[in-house]
This record gives structure tokens, sequence and C-alpha cells, in this order.
């Protein structure tokens, strides 16, 4: 376990330091990492120089299904498995310190929306509570218990219990944060239409089937009209990282200081941009991901603003990217 890295993790606070802690930790996992080091061995480009964060090679997502991504030989205490899709195996995220990931998601929390102890938090999560090992629900879970509210916890079909404890938090004058998945939100948008003026209302992806997709303008329209809210904020996160961004309005992400969305150019997949305005595939560094792998590129659609932020397009249509998926099988 490197505790140097690990503590340099979480006090960046400019650019220049997030990228001089990027690249000790891409030269530990080039070094320690097995999976990695071998991708980057195979790759036709010689990355000998590094010299940007550009210049990093991002390990495909899709490894995380076929691989044990684990760096320095080290122990794992959690195992997070993606939902998968038809025809699929599952992502498999080895997670060597869990309070590693617990700090994360706190401090990102923290960052964005203030203490959790202040909300009244809710979770409409029914396909993930279902599962064992969603990054997601251990996530949610965590924030509940931070709440100091008494009816914060996950809600399943006591959809008329949770919209009578909203109203009764709003009379009490509580923060009040609903948190759930795009078809749940959309079940009890269309079923209740309740007035959730002043709630923080999230989304974090994902009809799984079991809707009609939407684009992501299309679902907060919808929800935005039914729960008589002026924007719907989202979470983008998943299995393959232990980081997330949050959008507080018109889908425009924001990361945490540990983390940074690249764009890779989809003719290319080995050519990486930084510019604002490029459309890609998304790329994320993701530094709390230090014993796993701290790059990698998503099957995500995106585009780099000028402020910073970033806005999710949608998917590749085969997200195994062409001449990126070496040693996948």
């Amino acid at each position: 376990m490197n505790k140097e890295l690990t503590g340099k993790i979480f006090s960046i606070e400019e650019p220049a330091g997030f990228q001089l802690t990027a690249f000790e930790i891409y030269k530990y996992q080039r070094d320690k990492n097995p999976v990695y080091s071998e991708f980057i061995k195979a790759l036709v480009r010689s990355r000998a120089f590094i010299n940007k964060l550009t210049d990093i090679p991002f390990l495909p997502a899709e490894f995380f299904r076929s691989q044990t991504l684990i760096t320095d030989n080290l122990p794992f205490e959690l195992i997070f498995e993606s939902s998968g899709t038809t025809g699929l195996s599952v992502s498999r995220h080895y997670v060597h310190d869990a309070g590693l990931y617990e700090e994360s998601f706190l401090r990102a929390f923290r960052l964005f929306y203030g203490d959790p102890e202040d909300y009244f938090l809710s979770a409409l999560l029914p396909s993930y509570t279902e599962r064992e090992n969603s990054s997601l629900v251990y996530m949610v879970n965590h924030l509940i218990k931070k709440s100091l509210y008494p009816k914060s916890g996950f809600y399943k079909n006591n959809l008329t219990e949770l919209i009578s404890n909203i109203h009764e938090a709003k009379k009490l004058k509580r923060k009040i944060l609903l948190l759930g998945v795009s078809y749940a939100l959309l079940d009890m948008a269309e079923k209740y239409s309740p007035d959730l003026n002043g709630v923080i209302v999230m989304e974090t992806g994902g009809m799984k089937g079991r809707r009609k997709e939407f684009t992501r303008e299309e679902l907060h329209d919808v929800l935005n009209s039914k729960f008589n809210v002026l924007s719907v904020h989202s979470e983008y996160g998943m299995t393959e990282l232990l980081s997330q961004a949050y959008s507080k309005a018109n889908g425009i992400f924001y990361c945490p200081p540990w983390m940074k969305v690249l764009i890779r150019d989809p003719r290319d997949p080995l050519t990486v941009h930084d510019q604002p305005g490029k459309t890609g595939g998304i790329n994320v560094i993701d530094l709390a991901n230090i014993y796993s792998c701290s790059f990698v590129a998503t099957g995500d659609l995106g585009r780099l603003h000028e402020d910073g932020g970033f806005e999710v397009l949608g998917r590749f249509d085969n997200s195994d990217i062409r001449g990126c998926n070496l040693l996948v099988d």
C-alpha cells in the first residue's frame, strides 16, 4: 500500500498538483499493476515519454469484465459489480481499501452539496438494492447513515409514504435530496406528480430496459414539469470508478479535484484531447482508483466545456473501442 501517494489524492487544490500526482500514480500502476503494464507494452505506439495527461494510456473499461485489476498484488476488501447487460459479462472492481472509497464519495458530496447530516436523504434504487455488490448502493447507504434525519432511507414501493415524508420535511425546513434511478423517478412522476419544489431531485441514469429510452434532456423536461422543480441534478459514476461527478443543471457535470475527464478521438482512440468543444469518447482519470487503475476509457460519448465541465451525450454503439481492446480476451 502506497500511503505517501494515497495521502496526496485528497489534498489536491490546483491543476498542477493534479498533474503531478497523476504522473506519480501512472508510474506506480505502470510498474505495479500487471494488467495495466501488459496493456501499455502491447500498444503499437510508444508511450515511453509521458509529458502531459493526454499522453497517458487509458485502459478500456471492458478490462474490468475480464481481468482482475489490482495494483501491487494487494488484497481486496470489497468487490463491486455492475448490473450487466444481456449477453455481456459484468464488470468487477476489486477494492483494496473501502475507506478510500468512502473518503472519496463523502468529500465529493460535501464539496457539491454540504454535509449529508443536514439532509433528509431518500433513495429510489429498486434495481440496485435487489443486487449485492453495487457501488452506488454502498455509497448511498453510507450517506443515509450520515444523515441525522430519522426518515432518511431507501424507498421502493412505498411512494405515498415517501411523498408524505418529503412534505413533512419541507415544513420542518429540512434540506431534502431525492436520489433515484431514472425509470423509478419517472414512475413516481407519472403516477403521482408530487410538488417537489425546493427538493433536490437527482437522477443516476439507467432505464436498464425498464422504460423507453429518453435523452437526458427529455428525461429532465418530464421530471421538471411533473415535480415542479427548476432543474434536475445528476450523478456520473460507474462500477469501474471510485469517484463521482455531479451536475446541478442542464446536464453539465463537474469533477472533484482528484478526478478529471478527457476526450478521445472516436476515430483514433489512442489520441486524447483536453480542449473544450471536442466530442468523443469519455476518458476518466480517477486518482482514487490508485489500487486498481486510475486511467479508464469508458464507453460513454461526451463533450468538454470551457468552464471545465463536461456533458454526456450517450453511449457508443460498440463500446469495445476499435484499437483499444488489446488483451481484453
